[in-house]
């Protein structure tokens, strides 16, 4: 008789920075009477039982901890938010076979979502995955050259991530007026999980010519000939970028 499969361990790490560039003091911006981390927190409690924030700042980690939750201080000095919960893995000294980063800016996520995610990882031969939903077709050409909005393409017979972009792609050349219309053009949540075997060599890769002109680090990994599984979700995910972007929460 074949053995029952188990499944993986999982850790959720939320990376979260007081010092961010377009808003400061993001994670501990009131939603509702609750700081967003804990609102984060509290959606990847939904899902998985072992949930650490990862943070460089004492005023987000005296109010997780307030809460009752876990929060591990990190070094100031990481570029991202991966990089966050590689240290914060290191430093807990936990086991897991499956890391999830989830972004603290992400107080809407699904619980969905972050078993979607998971479930990625159902297929052994994934190592990293992310999700990615599509543009509505009433998107208009201006919305989809959103600079904050990351696009994304992916091979259709495989599920894995061709490229990540700020910019519009695939570029529709031969279409004129909406081209969400004439094509399902993909958004990327920026939600990552990781088989933990592969964090070494994600740790030991240097900055890519790709990830520093678009600003996106998951084009290092793709440089590097490591393939990103993208599950495609059908529901909205609502991040906060700006404090313009409080003004579109859905309370």
């Amino acid at each position: 008789m074949s053995s029952p499969t188990t499944s993986p361990r999982v850790l959720v790490i939320i990376p979260a920075r007081y010092a961010s560039t377009r808003f400061p003091g993001k994670p501990l911006v009131d939603i509702a009477g609750r700081p967003m981390i804990i609102r984060v927190v509290e959606r990847a409690l939904s899902v998985c039982s072992d949930v650490v924030v990862a943070t460089d700042d004492e005023r987000i980690c005296s109010v997780v901890e307030q809460y009752g939750y876990r929060a591990v201080m990190t070094s100031a000095d990481l570029s991202s938010g991966t990089e966050r919960c590689l240290e914060a893995y290191r430093l807990l000294g936990a086991e897991a076979d499956v890391l999830v980063n989830l972004q603290g800016d992400e107080p809407f996520i699904a619980d969905e979502q972050i078993r979607l995610l998971i479930s990625a990882f159902d297929d052994p031969s994934v190592d990293l995955a992310t999700l990615a939903q599509p543009f509505p077709s009433t998107t208009t050409n201006e919305e989809l050259a959103n600079p904050n909005a990351v696009k994304l393409v992916r091979s259709t017979s495989t599920g894995y991530a061709l490229y990540f972009s700020r910019s519009v792609i695939p570029y529709l050349r031969s279409v004129e007026g909406p081209w969400a219309k004439e094509h399902t053009f993909l958004k990327h949540i920026g939600l990552y999980a990781f088989r933990t075997h592969v964090l070494p060599t994600i740790q030991s890769l240097p900055a890519s010519p790709l990830e520093e002109s678009e600003r996106l680090e998951q084009l290092r990994w793709l440089e590097a000939g490591l393939r990103i599984r993208v599950m495609l979700s059908d529901q909205e995910s609502i991040g906060i970028d700006t404090p313009e972007d409080l003004k579109r929460l859905p309370l």
